[in-house]
């Protein structure tokens, strides 16, 4: 998975820093396992635009990607490893004794051929989903339920993983990617290992059109804006914009949007840090 860098013949490959693509196995995905992914331009059910900032770009079909692992006592082989475009990681197809075949996530260092199993009793190695409860201590997972049978949460981008830190009774200690340490019940499920494509940071689209054709268009600051169009606009000359907020007024770098009577705070031991 390494990063492919380009000679600069044209202005938009200077700072061009995209994958090499070299885990790639297959070209085209199972077709069973594609479902058609509408584009809506950022467009509501009447036409008005509800969401700025999104339009074009290149169709997608989506992959559905078993998130669950529930398929228990029955190894799985791995066929291929495929792109994406919904996500920033790899995913890999998987064929059951049985002959179904599933999308999961794929795990660093995951090759085709190689034998990938879930639930109480798999044994702890890259690839295999079993409950927090039968993960030795120190070992980095990927793919974390937050609640039994929910299907994996925490811990999905290309690179990411979490580190189960201890076990407290019927709760395991994970340390996410963010910092924060969090309290997880032991029945729920997490996978072996830490994402693919971990040098997906590293890439730079080199130009502005690689943007558009992700379906992202255009965004304009606060500061640049006229005041009946942004908290942070107008002013003489370039105006900084004083405190930095959103466009609906909320304050912005720093403020605290979480609620504090959340239910979810209990299980939360340490916060995210800044």
């Amino acid at each position: 998975m390494a990063i492919k860098k380009y000679k600069p013949v044209t202005p938009g490959q200077r700072n061009k820093a995209i994958s090499a693509f070299d885990d790639i196995t297959a070209d085209k995905p199972c077709k069973k396992l594609l479902v058609p992914l509408k584009s809506t331009g950022g467009r509501n059910n009447t036409g008005k635009m509800t969401v700025r900032y999104i339009g074009g770009g290149h169709k997608r079909m989506y992959r559905i990607i078993d998130f669950l692992r529930d398929k228990d006592d029955c190894k799985a082989t791995v066929l291929t490893i495929e792109y994406d475009p919904n996500r920033s990681a790899r995913i890999a197809l998987v064929q059951y004794e049985d002959g179904e075949k599933r999308y999961i996530i794929a795990p660093n260092g995951l090759k085709v051929g190689q034998t990938v199993a879930s639930g109480p009793g798999a044994s702890p190695e890259v690839g295999n989903a079993l409950p927090l409860g039968e993960i030795p201590i120190g070992t980095l997972v990927h793919a974390i339920e937050l609640r039994p049978g929910q299907g994996a949460a925490m811990a999905r981008s290309a690179g990411t993983y979490a580190q189960l830190a201890a076990r407290e009774g019927k709760y395991a200690i994970l340390r996410l990617p963010s910092g924060e340490t969090r309290m997880v019940l032991v029945s729920c499920r997490a996978t072996v290992g830490t994402v693919s494509n971990p040098d997906h940071n590293l890439e730079s689209s080199g130009k502005a059109g690689r943007s558009r054709w992700l379906g992202r268009r255009p965004r304009n600051r606060g500061v640049v804006m006229n005041p009946h169009d942004h908290p942070m606009g107008g002013g003489e000359g370039r105006a900084s914009g004083g405190h930095p907020r959103s466009r609906k007024g909320l304050p912005a770098k720093g403020y605290k949007t979480r609620n504090p009577k959340a239910v979810s705070n209990r299980f939360i031991i340490e916060r995210r840090k800044k």
